[in-house]
């Protein structure tokens, strides 16, 4: 099996926070060692480069961007279709890894693990489970039902009740789900009930429940308000998303309990024409809070609410938030890869862990200069996206 020496370069590491001079050798999918003086069959020179871990997004949609547009008017083909540049876009960002928050289904990620379509790796949920009238209901008072995602590979989100919250986990599982993703508030980008608590005590603990006897799945928890992200850390959710309006009680809760947040800060940060500027401060003061709190936190997007090329403006808003260049990269890599719990396998360039690597020319850790410096991506061990090529 082929050797391949990363030489010359220095390497970011994310349990110090410092860069250091190193090579690195990949053998198949793996790092097998991070040393001085190592040898390989084929050669990449990063000298003046530095090797980063493969980034992670926990919260993206890779089938949504056509499909937001026109729902009407489109066969239901584009859907998967249109996720192929999608993904091919975040490969080329140096995104090695997603956790889709709804709209791929278990296709998607085959297409993936078999070499049919170049991308992240895929952890699907499929549909966002909601109680009746919540944002993954696709209801209208003209014609009723308006579903334009049902088909046998994406079941039926809706449930009322906990009887029926373990039925709708079930259903999630049986068509492929790797995580349980619920909606417990209103939308702000439809601009109502973000403040609502749309599950009962009973309903939440059922879906937490069913999701970790179904293989110890987590259940990530769509949630703007406080109220809703302290139910779901009570409850024992592995994940709050977005958390615009965190406050003390639920930062204490989440971080009494061990539940994550991804702020997804890019929804508030990025487009300041499209989000009051009292949701931007609330969610970078909710944001401050958790850390403050000892809350663990984790990037994700929510694009296509953003376009997917702009993914990794998220880890620049981190650091911003109060992360700082350290924190954030750490959010992107090892801590996203432990809230999905694949840190034993990737997030961090050591041995024995997957080669998902991104070589950036310069060695500093600006975020605001990332996506400009991407010379190289390795996805497993394969070069799938840059510049850099290996020398005899």
């Amino acid at each position: 099996m082929t050797r391949t020496l990363f030489a010359s370069g220095s390497v970011f590491d994310v349990v110090s926070g410092e860069v250091w001079g190193t090579d690195v050798v990949v053998e198949g999918n793996r790092i097998v060692a991070v040393g001085r003086g190592l040898d390989g069959d084929e050669v990449v020179d990063c000298s003046g480069s530095l090797l980063v871990p493969g980034f992670i997004d926990c919260h993206t949609h890779v089938g949504l961007t056509e499909t937001m547009k026109d729902s009407f008017g489109l066969a239901r083909s584009v859907r998967p279709l249109s996720a192929v540049p999608v993904l091919r876009t975040l490969l080329g960002l140096g995104i090695t890894t997603v956790r889709d928050a709804w709209g791929a289904d278990a296709g998607m990620r085959l297409a993936v693990e078999r070499g049919w379509i170049e991308g992240p790796e895929i952890l699907v949920s499929l549909r966002q489970v909601c109680t009746t009238g919540g944002i993954g209901d696709h209801w209208s008072p003209r014609v009723g039902d308006v579903d334009f995602f049902g088909d046998p590979a994406m079941p039926d989100p809706v449930f009322d009740g906990p009887v029926e919250a373990r039925a709708v986990v079930r259903r999630m599982v049986r068509a492929g789900a790797d995580w349980i993703k619920v909606t417990a508030t209103g939308s702000m980008k439809l601009a109502r009930g973000v403040h609502d608590v749309q599950l009962t005590p009973g309903e939440m603990a059922a879906l937490v429940d069913e999701a970790t006897r179904q293989g110890g799945r987590g259940v990530m928890v769509h949630a703007h308000g406080a109220r809703a992200a302290e139910l779901a850390a009570r409850a024992g959710a592995r994940s709050v998303e977005h958390g615009t309006y965190l406050d003390e009680a639920a930062v204490g809760a989440m971080a009494e309990a061990g539940t994550w947040l991804v702020p997804t800060l890019s929804v508030s940060q990025s487009a300041p024409d499209q989000v009051s500027a009292e949701a931007a401060e609330a969610h970078r003061r909710a944001v401050k809070l958790a850390l403050d709190a000892g809350v663990p936190i984790a990037m994700g997007t929510d694009n296509p609410v953003r376009p997917h090329g702009e993914a990794l403006r998220e880890i620049e808003h981190l650091a911003a938030a109060g992360l700082g260049p350290v924190g954030a990269l750490r959010a992107a890599t090892i801590d996203a890869a432990r809230l999905l719990r694949l840190h034993d396998d990737r997030g961090e360039i050591a041995a024995g862990k997957r080669a998902d690597l991104v070589l950036l020319s310069g060695i500093g850790l600006d975020p605001a200069t990332l996506e400009s410096r991407i010379v190289g991506v390795w996805r497993g061990g394969r070069r799938v996206a840059g510049t850099a090529q290996p020398a005899m």
